[in-house]
Protein backbone atom coordinates (compact mmCIF):
# COMPACT_ATOMS: atom_id res chain seq x y z
CA UNK A 1 0.00 0.00 0.00
CA UNK A 2 2.84 2.53 1.11
CA UNK A 3 4.28 1.95 -2.68
CA UNK A 4 0.82 3.70 -3.75
CA UNK A 5 1.07 6.68 -1.49
CA UNK A 6 2.17 9.80 -2.61
CA UNK A 7 4.85 11.04 -0.91
CA UNK A 8 5.17 15.07 -0.30
CA UNK A 9 7.76 16.65 -2.66
CA UNK A 10 7.53 20.04 -1.29
CA UNK A 11 7.25 20.04 2.50
CA UNK A 12 10.04 21.68 3.90
CA UNK A 13 10.18 24.18 0.58
CA UNK A 14 6.18 25.56 0.60
CA UNK A 15 5.30 25.11 3.71
CA UNK A 16 6.94 23.48 6.98
CA UNK A 17 7.26 19.60 7.15
CA UNK A 18 7.10 19.40 10.96
CA UNK A 19 3.32 18.39 12.16
CA UNK A 20 3.01 20.81 14.46
CA UNK A 21 5.45 24.02 13.11
CA UNK A 22 2.32 23.50 10.01
CA UNK A 23 -0.58 23.30 12.31
CA UNK A 24 0.57 26.17 14.13
CA UNK A 25 1.11 28.66 11.10
CA UNK A 26 -2.02 27.32 9.35
CA UNK A 27 -3.69 28.58 12.73
CA UNK A 28 -2.53 31.62 12.56
CA UNK A 29 -3.84 32.16 9.40
CA UNK A 30 -6.77 31.66 10.09
CA UNK A 31 -6.92 33.25 13.17
CA UNK A 32 -7.17 36.58 11.50
CA UNK A 33 -9.94 35.69 9.06
CA UNK A 34 -13.52 35.49 10.28
CA UNK A 35 -16.02 33.93 7.98
CA UNK A 36 -18.31 35.86 5.93
CA UNK A 37 -20.37 33.97 3.73
CA UNK A 38 -23.44 32.87 4.66
CA UNK A 39 -23.94 29.99 2.84
CA UNK A 40 -20.85 27.58 1.67
CA UNK A 41 -18.89 28.04 -1.69
CA UNK A 42 -19.65 25.18 -4.16
CA UNK A 43 -15.91 26.35 -5.32
CA UNK A 44 -12.75 28.75 -4.81
CA UNK A 45 -9.96 29.65 -6.50
CA UNK A 46 -6.52 29.64 -4.44
CA UNK A 47 -3.23 30.80 -4.90
CA UNK A 48 -0.33 28.23 -4.21
CA UNK A 49 2.97 29.68 -3.84
CA UNK A 50 4.48 29.12 -0.59
CA UNK A 51 2.98 29.37 2.48
CA UNK A 52 4.63 33.00 3.83
CA UNK A 53 3.59 34.24 0.83
CA UNK A 54 -0.03 33.39 -0.37
CA UNK A 55 -0.91 31.17 2.44
CA UNK A 56 -2.83 34.12 4.34
CA UNK A 57 -4.77 34.74 0.99
CA UNK A 58 -5.94 31.14 0.47
CA UNK A 59 -6.71 30.96 4.18
CA UNK A 60 -9.70 33.84 3.43
CA UNK A 61 -10.93 31.18 1.01
CA UNK A 62 -11.04 28.39 3.10
CA UNK A 63 -12.27 29.95 6.03
CA UNK A 64 -15.66 29.76 4.09
CA UNK A 65 -15.83 26.26 3.81
CA UNK A 66 -18.52 24.24 6.05
CA UNK A 67 -16.76 21.12 7.00
CA UNK A 68 -20.37 19.79 7.73
CA UNK A 69 -21.32 17.37 4.37
CA UNK A 70 -18.13 17.88 2.48
CA UNK A 71 -17.08 14.47 1.44
CA UNK A 72 -14.76 14.95 -1.72
CA UNK A 73 -12.78 17.46 -2.86
CA UNK A 74 -12.15 17.86 -6.97
CA UNK A 75 -8.90 19.62 -6.82
CA UNK A 76 -7.09 21.05 -10.11
CA UNK A 77 -4.50 23.05 -10.57
CA UNK A 78 -1.77 23.98 -13.88
CA UNK A 79 1.57 21.58 -14.54
CA UNK A 80 4.90 23.69 -13.88
CA UNK A 81 7.12 20.39 -14.41
CA UNK A 82 5.42 17.85 -17.16
CA UNK A 83 4.10 19.10 -20.47
CA UNK A 84 1.46 16.75 -21.75
CA UNK A 85 -2.03 16.91 -23.32
CA UNK A 86 -5.31 17.20 -21.64
CA UNK A 87 -5.48 16.36 -18.05
CA UNK A 88 -3.98 13.54 -16.10
CA UNK A 89 -5.11 12.23 -13.06
CA UNK A 90 -2.63 9.83 -10.53
CA UNK A 91 -2.49 6.04 -10.36
CA UNK A 92 -1.69 6.70 -6.11
CA UNK A 93 -4.45 5.45 -3.90
CA UNK A 94 -3.66 7.96 -1.37
CA UNK A 95 -1.50 11.16 -0.70
CA UNK A 96 0.54 11.99 2.20
CA UNK A 97 1.31 15.17 4.06
CA UNK A 98 2.68 15.97 7.07
CA UNK A 99 -0.75 15.89 8.06
CA UNK A 100 -1.45 12.53 7.45
CA UNK A 101 -2.90 11.06 4.29
CA UNK A 102 -5.55 11.62 2.39
CA UNK A 103 -7.61 9.10 0.17
CA UNK A 104 -8.00 9.17 -3.75
CA UNK A 105 -11.47 8.50 -4.96
CA UNK A 106 -10.67 6.31 -7.27
CA UNK A 107 -14.24 5.20 -8.55
CA UNK A 108 -14.77 8.84 -9.94
CA UNK A 109 -11.14 8.48 -11.09
CA UNK A 110 -12.13 5.56 -13.31
CA UNK A 111 -15.38 7.33 -14.26
CA UNK A 112 -13.32 10.15 -15.79
CA UNK A 113 -10.59 8.69 -17.76
CA UNK A 114 -13.49 7.80 -19.81
CA UNK A 115 -13.11 10.98 -21.38
CA UNK A 116 -10.43 11.80 -24.29
CA UNK A 117 -8.93 14.50 -22.62
CA UNK A 118 -8.39 12.80 -19.50
CA UNK A 119 -5.02 10.20 -18.99
CA UNK A 120 -3.40 8.56 -15.56
CA UNK A 121 -0.55 10.19 -14.99
CA UNK A 122 1.49 9.57 -11.37
CA UNK A 123 4.68 11.65 -13.60
CA UNK A 124 2.67 14.80 -13.89
CA UNK A 125 1.64 14.29 -9.85
CA UNK A 126 5.01 13.14 -8.76
CA UNK A 127 6.79 16.62 -7.85
CA UNK A 128 3.91 18.98 -8.71
CA UNK A 129 3.10 21.51 -6.46
CA UNK A 130 0.18 23.30 -7.02
CA UNK A 131 -2.65 20.66 -6.01
CA UNK A 132 -0.13 19.45 -2.82
CA UNK A 133 0.15 23.20 -1.13
CA UNK A 134 -3.66 22.61 -0.91
CA UNK A 135 -3.93 19.54 1.17
CA UNK A 136 -2.65 21.06 4.33
CA UNK A 137 -5.63 23.81 4.52
CA UNK A 138 -8.48 21.57 3.13
CA UNK A 139 -7.21 19.03 6.00
CA UNK A 140 -7.36 21.88 8.42
CA UNK A 141 -10.91 23.17 7.65
CA UNK A 142 -12.84 19.96 6.19
CA UNK A 143 -13.76 16.29 8.39
CA UNK A 144 -13.63 13.19 6.45
CA UNK A 145 -13.00 13.43 2.86
CA UNK A 146 -11.47 11.58 -0.54
CA UNK A 147 -9.49 13.97 -2.77
CA UNK A 148 -9.72 14.21 -7.18
CA UNK A 149 -6.58 15.68 -7.79
CA UNK A 150 -6.15 16.84 -11.37
CA UNK A 151 -3.34 18.79 -13.31
CA UNK A 152 -3.98 20.16 -16.35
CA UNK A 153 -1.84 20.85 -19.25
CA UNK A 154 -2.04 21.83 -22.71
CA UNK A 155 -6.03 21.88 -23.13
CA UNK A 156 -8.82 23.89 -23.33
CA UNK A 157 -11.46 25.64 -21.25
CA UNK A 158 -14.05 23.28 -22.54
CA UNK A 159 -12.44 20.51 -21.81
CA UNK A 160 -11.78 21.59 -17.99
CA UNK A 161 -15.55 22.51 -17.92
CA UNK A 162 -16.41 19.09 -19.46
CA UNK A 163 -14.29 17.61 -17.01
CA UNK A 164 -15.32 19.61 -13.85
CA UNK A 165 -19.60 19.15 -14.94
CA UNK A 166 -19.29 15.39 -15.16
CA UNK A 167 -17.56 15.51 -11.66
CA UNK A 168 -19.79 18.53 -9.82
CA UNK A 169 -22.21 16.41 -7.26
CA UNK A 170 -24.11 18.16 -4.84
CA UNK A 171 -23.23 19.88 -1.19
CA UNK A 172 -21.22 16.62 -0.75
CA UNK A 173 -18.56 18.26 -3.41
CA UNK A 174 -16.14 20.85 -3.40
CA UNK A 175 -14.38 22.30 -6.54
CA UNK A 176 -10.72 23.66 -5.51
CA UNK A 177 -8.83 25.55 -8.21
CA UNK A 178 -4.96 26.19 -7.57
CA UNK A 179 -3.66 29.26 -9.45
CA UNK A 180 -1.33 32.26 -8.30
CA UNK A 181 -2.33 35.24 -10.71
CA UNK A 182 0.54 37.89 -12.40
CA UNK A 183 4.26 36.62 -12.40
CA UNK A 184 7.06 38.77 -11.46
CA UNK A 185 5.85 41.83 -12.36
CA UNK A 186 6.50 45.48 -10.48
CA UNK A 187 4.09 46.03 -8.24
CA UNK A 188 2.07 48.71 -9.76
CA UNK A 189 1.75 46.57 -12.69
CA UNK A 190 0.96 43.70 -10.51
CA UNK A 191 -1.87 45.40 -9.33
CA UNK A 192 -3.32 46.50 -12.45
CA UNK A 193 -3.01 43.42 -14.09
CA UNK A 194 -4.35 41.54 -11.19
CA UNK A 195 -7.37 43.74 -11.15
CA UNK A 196 -8.43 42.91 -14.18
CA UNK A 197 -8.21 39.51 -13.94
CA UNK A 198 -10.07 39.55 -10.10
CA UNK A 199 -12.54 41.77 -11.99
CA UNK A 200 -13.18 39.18 -15.38
CA UNK A 201 -13.42 36.47 -12.95
CA UNK A 202 -16.27 38.23 -10.39
CA UNK A 203 -17.77 39.08 -13.95
CA UNK A 204 -17.46 35.36 -14.89
CA UNK A 205 -15.91 36.84 -18.44
CA UNK A 206 -13.73 34.14 -19.89
CA UNK A 207 -12.66 36.90 -22.41
CA UNK A 208 -11.07 38.79 -19.86
CA UNK A 209 -8.97 36.71 -18.61
CA UNK A 210 -5.60 36.88 -20.61
CA UNK A 211 -3.14 33.75 -20.77
CA UNK A 212 0.11 36.08 -19.17
CA UNK A 213 -1.78 36.71 -16.03
CA UNK A 214 -2.31 33.31 -14.48
CA UNK A 215 -0.88 30.05 -14.41
CA UNK A 216 -3.56 28.32 -13.65
CA UNK A 217 -5.45 30.10 -16.42
CA UNK A 218 -7.09 27.06 -17.72
CA UNK A 219 -8.85 25.80 -14.34
CA UNK A 220 -10.05 29.42 -13.98
CA UNK A 221 -11.46 29.51 -17.37
CA UNK A 222 -12.73 26.11 -17.63
CA UNK A 223 -14.90 26.31 -14.11
CA UNK A 224 -15.73 30.42 -14.72
CA UNK A 225 -17.33 28.86 -17.84
CA UNK A 226 -19.22 26.33 -16.21
CA UNK A 227 -20.38 28.37 -13.13
CA UNK A 228 -21.91 30.92 -15.27
CA UNK A 229 -23.62 28.03 -17.39
CA UNK A 230 -25.27 27.30 -13.76
CA UNK A 231 -26.16 30.15 -12.60
CA UNK A 232 -23.51 30.40 -9.59
CA UNK A 233 -22.21 34.01 -8.86
CA UNK A 234 -19.02 35.05 -7.87
CA UNK A 235 -17.03 37.07 -4.90
CA UNK A 236 -13.56 38.34 -4.42
CA UNK A 237 -12.56 37.71 -1.02
CA UNK A 238 -9.01 38.85 -1.33
CA UNK A 239 -6.03 40.40 -3.61
CA UNK A 240 -2.39 40.74 -2.96
CA UNK A 241 0.32 39.98 -4.25
CA UNK A 242 4.14 38.75 -2.65
CA UNK A 243 5.08 42.44 -2.57
CA UNK A 244 2.45 42.76 0.59
CA UNK A 245 2.69 39.58 2.44
CA UNK A 246 6.08 38.44 2.33
CA UNK A 247 8.55 39.95 -0.48
CA UNK A 248 10.23 43.03 -2.19
CA UNK A 249 8.37 45.04 -4.32
CA UNK A 250 10.54 45.10 -7.45
CA UNK A 251 9.50 41.48 -9.02
CA UNK A 252 5.99 40.53 -7.37
CA UNK A 253 3.66 37.49 -7.57
CA UNK A 254 -0.40 37.80 -7.49
CA UNK A 255 -2.80 35.97 -5.62
CA UNK A 256 -6.54 35.52 -5.57
CA UNK A 257 -8.87 34.01 -3.47
CA UNK A 258 -12.42 33.71 -4.92
CA UNK A 259 -15.72 31.92 -3.89
CA UNK A 260 -18.51 30.40 -6.34
CA UNK A 261 -21.97 30.04 -4.67
CA UNK A 262 -24.89 28.86 -5.91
Amino acid sequence: MKAKVRAPAVAGMFYPADPVELRRMLAGFFDRIACTSVEPPKAVIVPHAGYIYSGPVAATAYAQLRPAGIRRVVLLGPSHRVAFSGLAVPKSLAWETPLGEVLIDSQALEKIVRLPQVRFSEAAHELEHSLEVQLPFLQTVLEDFQLIPLVVGDSTEAEVAEVLDALWGGPETLIVISSDLSHYERYDVAKEKDQATAQAIVDLDTRGLEPDNACGLLPIAGLVRLVQQKGLRSELLDLRNSGDTAGPRDAVVGYGAFAFYK
